[in-house]
């Protein structure tokens, strides 16, 4: 059962992480060719390699607290506020690259990060190392916001 719910946690969340890459694979061509971008800009393809282990990480938390929840309540909190921030990722990206709407994409990116310390928040009420594994999450989320903002100033 254990093993189970870590699989579909981690293939769900990967899955969501394919078809948004997929949904704006042409407009990622485009931002890379004409899009002015900020001198702290990783390489392209540092993007997909992060997304993927920040998908397993923030999978991984929810696996661990569902599990281990005891208390419904709980539980259904942590889960919901998953749900919510998976979905503000997955449209950030269509916002960002497909809509090319950068200061809109900015607000919804600074929601997402808010629902993402709340996620974890609600995570460390089940279970310590699932809020922990948030914390890269968090941070690279912190920095595509300046990515987001610089793109924003300068185009």
């Amino acid at each position: 059962m254990k093993k189970s719910v870590y699989a579909w946690s981690i293939l769900l969340t990967l899955a969501v992480g394919m078809l948004a890459g997929f949904l704006i694979r042409d407009d990622v061509s485009f931002y890379l060719q004409s899009v002015k971008k900020p001198a702290l800009t990783p390489p392209a393809w540092a993007f997909p390699a992060v997304w993927t282990v920040l998908y397993v990480l923030m999978a991984w938390g929810l696996a661990r607290v569902l599990v281990r929840a005891e208390q419904r309540a709980a539980r259904s909190r942590a889960l919901t506020l998953y749900v919510a921030q998976l979905f503000f990722n997955f449209f950030w990206s269509i916002l960002f690259f497909h809509v090319r709407a950068y200061l809109f994409s900015l607000v919804w990116l600074a929601i997402l990060w808010l629902l993402i310390l709340a996620m974890a928040r609600a995570f460390s009420r089940v279970d310590r190392a699932a809020a922990y594994l948030q914390v890269p999450y968090l941070a690279w989320v912190a920095f595509a916001g300046y990515l987001n903002l610089m793109v924003f100033l300068l185009n």
